[in-house]
């Protein structure tokens, strides 16, 4: 009998760490190989991880709702056989034969008994080797060990120092909750004014500013159902409201003739389902806005502080509705693929984003957002604009409605495109010529057909 341990993977370069959201399996249960076991919940994606092997759930180390380093290990499968183990496998880590004696400081994570910290000492992430001691560990070491690379970006972003931040994480780390809420209660704030009067006053003497009574919390009433957001609604939320924060925010809106692509996609829908593709309005958008982004460089752009970054890829991330929250996979390239390369890569990734498949590497590198809420029937939207990107685009119902053609009335399918893009790096003039040009595109679009 084999034991095989079981890792929280490294789903990306630049995540390093992941939350287990939900066990699908419980201790003694027989599982298949590549057979989902668990579900993993970062900050760029939900996935669920699958068994390295077949065998039977022998032990689970962490428990759910807990976030842990990468190659941390979640469980342990016993197993007969060892074929496809010993690191030829992602997610796995065959033990040693003789295994060491663990040292004092390591402690199991099943323990249901609250984590506390010896005195003086500090007790290592789970499946971590054991800490540098105090006394030789580093400001940036510590850095790293109470934040992940997400929190860090923003505290640099908006030049905090994270170890004033008060950490609600495992070990007092500090989260992405933690750094926005310090970051929009004044505490950034407060930060700057301690190091420009530091010869005046200490840092004591300057508290983060309260937020205002009732402003960020509701209360229950008698016969309310409240329940806890999940992590990609936490996400979610965090994401918009910092966006917000961030981008100086403006829509512009025009009204699209979508006739003739009605009549092209008429013409070709059936040639795309023999050949496994649903041809949809919204891959004819999609080609339509990735050929305009290269002419129009400033909407395929990002901020870095007083400098603007231009993208030399066009990667396009599509909204997906899920029934549990929204993600954005990206296609990557976009104004390199044909029409039917972009249908068939949407359908992929909605495919998977739905069936939780996505890797986080699939939802990140986005320079320019679609989001599609006419699919259910809206008319005209103002989106917020998916960091750190400069604009995003969304498309409303297409409907019949009466217009004039030449001089003669008659029923046209007609569209709202409404665009939102970050005033601080894009002007009202080059905003519009942007949609104007994706208008005549859509309205006369033979050329996307390639």
């Amino acid at each position: 009998m084999a034991r095989i341990d079981v890792i929280m993977p490294q789903m990306g370069e630049s995540i390093a760490e992941g939350t287990l959201s939900k066990w699908l399996k419980k201790v003694g249960d027989a599982v298949k190989r590549d057979e989902p076991i668990f579900e993993i919940s970062t900050d760029k994606v939900d996935a669920e991880i699958p068994a390295p092997s077949a065998g039977v759930l022998a032990e689970i180390k962490v428990t759910e709702g807990q976030t842990v380093p990468i190659q941390t290990v979640v469980a342990v499968l016993e197993t007969e056989a060892k074929a496809g183990v010993g690191g030829q496998v992602s997610g796995v880590r065959e033990p040693p034969a003789q295994a060491p004696a663990p040292a004092a400081t390591e402690r199991s994570v099943s323990s249901p008994a609250p984590w506390k910290p010896e005195p003086g000492a500090e007790t290592p992430a789970p499946g971590t080797r054991p800490p540098t001691p105090v006394s030789l560990e580093t400001a940036e070491e510590r850095l790293r060990r109470r934040s992940t690379p997400l929190v860090r970006k923003i505290a640099a972003e908006h030049k905090v120092d994270i170890s004033a931040v008060p950490g609600s994480g495992f070990a007092g780390r500090v989260t992405k909750k933690d750094i926005l809420g310090y970051i929009e209660t004044g505490g950034a704030e407060a930060q700057t004014h301690r190091g420009t009067e530091a010869t005046r006053a200490s840092a004591a003497s300057v508290p983060p500013l309260p937020a205002p009574s009732g402003a960020w919390d509701a209360t229950p009433w008698p016969g309310d159902r409240v329940e806890t957001m999940s992590r990609i609604r936490q996400l979610t939320a965090d994401h918009m409201v910092f966006s917000r924060h961030t981008s100086a925010h403006v829509t512009t809106f025009y009204e699209v003739d979508m006739t003739r692509i009605a009549r092209l996609r008429a013409a070709n829908k059936k040639g795309y389902e023999d050949r496994g593709v649903k041809l949809t309005y919204l891959g004819f958008i999609v080609k339509a806005v990735a050929d305009q982004l290269r002419s129009h460089p400033v909407l395929n752009a990002a901020v870095q502080r007083s400098a603007i970054i231009y993208r030399g890829q066009v990667n396009i991330g599509i909204a997906v509705a899920l029934d549990w929250g929204l993600i954005v996979p990206v296609i990557r390239g976009a104004d390199e693929l044909s029409l039917f390369g972009i249908a068939k890569t949407m359908a992929d990734l909605a495919d998977r984003a739905r069936s939780k498949r996505l890797k986080p590497d699939e939802v990140q590198s986005g320079t320019f957002t679609i989001t599609n809420p006419g699919v259910f029937g809206a008319v005209i939207s103002t989106p917020i604009i998916h960091q750190p990107q400069a604009a995003i685009l969304a498309t409303g119902r297409i409907a019949d409605v009466p217009a004039v053609v030449e001089g003669s009335v008659g029923i046209r399918k007609h569209m709202f495109l409404s665009l939102s893009y970050d005033h601080r790096v894009v002007d009202g003039a080059a905003a519009a010529r942007f949609i104007v040009h994706l208008a005549k595109l859509l309205g006369d679009p033979q050329a996307l057909l390639w």
